[in-house]
């Protein structure tokens, strides 16, 4: 039976590296349905993203040991895995579960291929109102600034038990350390809101009001030691007037930050985004 798997593979760039890769496929039963590539002349880096189908189980194992013993000799990084296999996907959250919500809802009307292992809280489960969360596994780990590695152990605990492949931080009000940032690098996105001019600190909106900002926005990225500077998966922007007061920039940061949010888990969950260092290459549709 016929199955269609993702590839993705980055490397340094050099001649031939199609050729390579399609020959290998087509030796296997391989047929490709969608490509996508970048040629990174700055870092001279190559990427690659490709939609196959392959004829069976077996096939697709034959076609990773070689794809893994020729295409990949010069220190290639790439993974194979089945389309139709979803990503284990770990929430953690805070009092503020719109973010949440609007994940939890896209994944039951099909849109993002995820198996949600559970959901971590440093607050009660009752502080969480989402009713979507029903069946997945809510687990309370409060947090003070004295327990903080104690908390970032368990969950560290739990992504091992469960096989997480990807973390959310769903509106997860605490900031990781940099070992936990570690721990999940390349593996885990926040959503953080994101001014023209920037606001940092307690109550943004209404700093952005106070200041008379044209334009709110937010962004999605990749957790690294650097507070809210990881690699930039997706952002967007909503224009706001002089009318707008402090609610109205709060009511419509939510809508941002829920789509912004949703949109870089798909990207991810779908194999679209590659790390370039400090930066994503993202092949959208």
């Amino acid at each position: 039976m016929t199955e269609t798997c993702i590839l993705t593979l980055q490397c340094e760039d050099r001649p031939g590296l199609v050729a390579a890769v399609t020959t290998c496929l087509a030796a296997h039963g391989g047929n490709i349905v969608a490509a996508a590539q970048f040629n990174d002349r700055k870092a001279d880096r190559f990427f690659m993203r490709m939609e196959i189908d392959v004829p069976s189980a077996d096939t697709l194992g034959a076609l990773q040991r070689a794809f893994g013993g020729t295409v990949c000799a010069a220190g290639m990084q790439w993974k194979i895995r089945r389309k139709a296999t979803p990503v284990k996907v770990l929430f953690l959250v805070s009092k503020l579960d719109h973010c949440l919500g609007d994940l939890l809802y896209r994944r039951r009307i099909g849109e993002l291929a995820m198996d949600v292992v559970g959901i971590v809280g440093n607050h009660p489960r009752e502080d969480v109102t989402i009713s979507l969360s029903s069946g997945i596994p809510y687990h309370h780990f409060p947090v003070t600034r004295e327990t903080k590695p104690q908390q970032e152990a368990r969950i560290g605990a739990l992504v091992e038990e469960t096989g997480a492949e990807l973390v959310v931080l769903a509106r997860y009000m605490q900031i990781l350390s940099d070992r936990m940032a570690d721990f999940l690098n390349g593996r885990c996105i926040n959503i953080h809101h994101s001014f023209l001019p920037g606001f940092k600190g307690a109550r943004p909106y209404h700093q952005a009001h106070e200041r008379g900002v044209k334009m709110i926005g937010a962004t999605a990225h990749y957790v690294t030691g650097d507070l809210d500077e990881g690699p930039i998966i997706h952002q967007d922007v909503e224009q706001i007037n002089h009318a707008d007061m402090p609610e109205d920039l709060i009511r419509k940061g939510r809508d941002i930050e829920r789509r912004v949010l949703s949109e870089a888990v798909r990207l991810h969950v779908e194999d679209r985004v590659l790390l370039s260092g400090r930066k994503t290459i993202v092949f959208r549709d």
